[in-house]
């Protein structure tokens, strides 16, 4: 059973659209609202074949998604794909990025916006905070992927089930490389579209994700 595990932190009014398009190509959705202040979680309770899971306060996407894998495990997932509620991913390549895991060609696959595929990055992000995601992940985790901050993913259930999510805010992306290296995993990377509808990080929304970098690496 291949589970989509959607955070979702006041997507109400991208929400409905992104959960009819991917639900063609999963199993099963689970969206976990982080504490919204909007209908987010309205919106995935009323939708068919969703399950719709709530944090009574924001606590951060990688706390969410960590939600999202254990119930994504308790329900039987083979296979557990991680992906965006505001429509920045296109869920058609939900199968592209699976497939290597059903082939047994790979435990983890990691969507790359970097390799065959192009996508529209604010220029902050592909100067700045991807470079230094870069660099942070190869120096202090030994990582080296072509794309540093990719939250499209996919995870067979014996990774899921090795890969406890620590850090609850953005630099969980980093912390599930590193333990996807560390526990020897089979890996690939799949070229994936994303379109920014908006700006995605301001100057001190990227320091914070390399100040969590730093911090995760501390105490780990």
């Amino acid at each position: 059973m291949t589970t989509l595990v959607i955070p979702a932190y006041n997507e109400g009014k991208n929400l409905q659209a992104v959960l009819k398009t991917a639900q063609k190509y999963v199993d099963e959705i689970i969206v976990v609202d982080d504490g919204s202040a909007d209908n987010t979680f309205n919106v995935a309770q009323q939708e068919k074949g969703v399950v719709a899971l709530c944090h009574l306060i924001n606590r951060g996407q990688g706390a969410a998604l960590e939600t999202g894998n254990q119930k994504a495990l308790a329900r039987g997932a083979d296979i557990i794909v991680h992906f965006d509620g505001d429509g920045q991913f296109l869920a058609s390549e939900i199968k592209e990025v699976v497939f290597p895991i059903k082939e047994q060609r790979a435990d983890v696959v990691f969507g790359s916006r970097f390799l065959e595929k192009k996508s529209n990055l604010p220029w902050f992000k592909e100067k700045i905070i991807i470079p230094l995601a870069h660099l942070v992940n190869k120096l202090f985790f030994g990582v080296s992927l072509t794309d540093p901050q990719s939250g499209f993913r996919a995870l067979s259930r014996s990774a899921a089930q090795k890969i406890k999510i620590n850090n609850d805010g953005m630099a969980h992306n980093s912390e599930i490389m590193a333990k996807v290296f560390r526990h020897n995993f089979k890996i690939e990377e799949v070229g994936i579209t994303v379109l920014y509808h908006h700006f995605g990080q301001n100057f001190g929304q990227g320091m914070k994700i390399i100040k969590d970098l730093f911090l995760s690496k501390l105490i780990d």
